[in-house]
């Protein structure tokens, strides 16, 4: 009996193939773009996310980061509901620590009316651009989990937000120049956007803002004195109605536990939840200006 001669290293003409690497190690499908991202169709019919190749993954969970960025956006929802509970008094005494608490349209058409334009542009254009930095930071490093947070807030913001990111992946660098607000901002973190692209068109979209706020005040300038004389004529109750609308609000809100502050609070728990659940279904592609 005679030992059956061994064959040399390396596959024999009659073996299979090897079978292709799956996974993240995978090489992209022919005809794919590898810098997109791909979907696979779940049990349901809705499509899960799969990570774009060449595209980092999202930044492990870290307490300490989450904090830094959080905190100052929790301090701008709390100078936000102190503008709107002080409106009567603000609006009609001091416009530019109004705006400095809060500035949506209805600030700045007001105080662009009272004061001279440096000011109004300056204060105005600093709090514009404040919670964008930690929003657009939140979605760079947390990618499609924050996404999902953002979603998961309230039906109307979880609706607006996936309209946004059907818009974002085609329109999205004209959105963060036409509109940079919370929610754009953090799509542009999640599609990884160029940081001075994002600031670019921010900032330039900002300033048109600003611009076109203080237009209108200017063209509606008799129209805002009037109503700022109502106001001033019955300031304390005007007082009274605001403070109270306010302090309701937010105990129901928080009561629920639907209110921003608390959302914000528990952020890194969901980030946590999310991350051992499978991907959302985030329409929006990876920025090809992206790094």
């Amino acid at each position: 009996m005679t030992d059956e001669p061994e064959h040399p290293e390396g596959p024999r003409g009659d073996d299979p193939p090897a079978p292709a690497p799956a996974g993240d190690d995978a090489p992209p499908r022919p005809g794919t773009d590898p810098g997109t991202r791909a979907t696979e169709p779940t049990a349901d019919g809705a499509h899960t996310a799969l990570p774009a190749h060449g595209t980092p993954p999202p930044d492990p969970l870290d307490r300490l980061h989450l904090l830094v960025l959080i905190g100052p956006i929790i301090a701008l929802v709390i100078c936000t509901n102190i503008g709107n509970a002080l409106f009567p008094t603000l609006s009609t005494e001091n416009p530019l620590l109004l705006i400095a608490l809060g500035a949506p349209n209805r600030n700045l058409i007001i105080a662009s009316a009272q004061v001279p334009f440096v000011p109004y542009a300056v204060v105005g254009f600093l709090r514009l651009l404040a919670p964008d930095y930690f929003f657009y930071a939140l979605g760079r490093h947390y990618g499609d989990r924050a996404i999902t947070w953002m979603e998961r807030r309230t039906p109307t913001v979880g609706r607006m937000m996936r309209q946004l990111e059907q818009v974002f992946g085609k329109a999205g660098h004209v959105l963060v120049l036409i509109m940079p607000n919370n929610p754009v901002c953090l799509l542009a973190g999640a599609a990884r956007m160029r940081p001075r692209v994002f600031w670019a068109l921010n900032v330039v979209g900002t300033i048109g803002r600003l611009l076109l706020m203080w237009w209108i005040g200017q063209i509606f300038q008799d129209w805002i004195d009037a109503v700022l004389g109502f106001i001033a004529d019955h300031r304390v109750p005007l007082l009274v109605v605001t403070i109270g609308l306010v302090a309701l609000s937010s105990a129901r809100e928080w009561r629920a536990g639907s209110s921003e502050i608390q959302q914000l609070i528990e952020l890194e728990e969901e980030l946590v939840e999310l991350d051992v659940e499978p991907a959302h279904d985030p329409t929006t592609p990876t920025d090809p200006s992206g790094e």
